[in-house]
């Protein structure tokens, strides 16, 4: 239960990327799985590599994702900025 509550939260941060300009890599489905596989990966961490099952999940359980998936969408879309920065020739400054 506590990687469906990871899941749910990536895919519920993921909803706030459409606020962002479209440079992720992989474009809305790279966000997508940046936030999510983000969620689940930091969620692992925190608990040990383990999933917590039914009676072990709690509230904190989710708020566990958050930092993950925001992580994951950043990695994401640094990456998709950096390529499009590099096709274009433009450097960061200008």
């Amino acid at each position: 239960m506590g990687l469906l509550a990871w899941a749910m939260v990536g895919l519920a941060i993921w909803h706030f990327t459409i606020w962002l300009p479209d440079r992720h890599w992989g474009g809305i489905v790279g966000s997508l799985l940046g936030a999510i596989i983000g969620a689940v990966l930091i969620g692992l961490a925190i608990h040990g590599f383990e999933i917590p099952g039914r009676r072990a999940t709690h509230l904190i359980t989710t708020v566990e994702g958050i930092p993950g998936a925001l992580i994951g969408i950043a990695v994401i879309y640094l990456i998709g900025d950096r390529r499009e920065r590099a096709a274009t020739g433009t450097s960061v400054g200008t």
